[in-house]
């Protein structure tokens, strides 16, 4: 202890008495110094990191709740000026649309469904037309709380009835298996008239879609082996193959006209 004491006691008169000593010890003493602030500096900034990470994750938080309801907002003005892009007759002016976007849909199938994101809880029934902004979809088959299937036009098990438009003679829609573009309206009397270009309609004759509505182009005939009735191809308007928004159709009168149907039927009965 007495040498520690005369060492420290050698050392205080040396770097006192010596500039150039006084000056190297200032130098050592402050590398040291910072030496140490910086070890405590990175031992206390590593045990911040939770808070700041806690901090990050709040605030990534809020900003992600911003861009949901952005989103949400967005979403719903588009879907506001899409239904209000319908291009059917004013025949429509009872009919509300429920819009859903598509979440799984085929076409190179021989018999082709579509999936989309509304189901009963939003309004969605079996038996509902679906369409989109240029013509007809399908019709709902299968719905569950939160989505539904929808048989796709481009599936031979699904008729519509449909007409030229302008003309009063009805005819069956259906896909005949071969180009996702184009579907053939049947049992069209020989006497009807058409000409390529006209526009085929849904005809309103039944409950499934009122009548009016889009379906596609006259772009030729097909040939009918039986002789009473003739066949047209059709180019359908809507593009399947980039389906991703749809509307299913309402009609305010559905259940009303069932009813009225069921009491005539009953009638005819007795």
């Amino acid at each position: 202890m007495l040498f520690l004491l005369y060492v420290t006691v050698s050392c205080i008169l040396l770097f006192n008495s010596n500039p150039y000593q006084h000056y190297v010890f200032l130098s050592s003493a402050g590398t040291v110094a910072s030496s140490v602030y910086k070890a405590s500096s990175g031992v206390t900034s590593y045990f911040s990191l939770r808070d700041i990470n806690e901090d990050l994750q709040r605030r990534n938080a809020e900003l992600e709740r911003e861009v949901l309801v952005l989103r949400q907002a967005l979403t719903s003005q588009n879907e506001e000026k899409y239904a209000a892009s319908m291009r059917v007759d004013s025949s429509l002016a009872r009919y509300n649309f429920i819009i859903a976007h598509v979440i799984n849909n085929s076409i190179n199938r021989p018999h082709n469904y579509i999936t989309i994101e509304k189901g009963l809880l939003d309004g969605v029934k079996p038996e509902m037309g679906v369409v989109d902004q240029n013509g007809v979809v399908g019709v709902v088959n299968i719905v569950g709380a939160h989505t539904a299937r929808v048989i796709s036009l481009l599936n031979p098990h699904l008729r519509i009835s449909c007409k030229v438009k302008g003309r009063e003679h009805v005819g069956s829609l259906v896909w005949d298996g071969k180009d996702s573009r184009v579907a053939v309206l049947e049992e069209l009397p020989k006497h009807a008239t058409f000409k390529t270009g006209d526009t085929i309609v849904t005809s309103g004759f039944s409950s499934v879609f009122p009548g009016g509505v889009p379906v596609g182009r006259v772009i030729g005939t097909v040939k009918d082996n039986q002789g009473s009735f003739f066949a047209l191809r059709v180019r359908l308007f809507t593009d399947f193959s980039t389906l991703s928004t749809v509307r299913v159709v309402k009609d305010s009168l559905k259940e009303e006209l069932e009813t009225v149907e069921k009491d005539i039927d009953s009638e005819t009965e007795k």
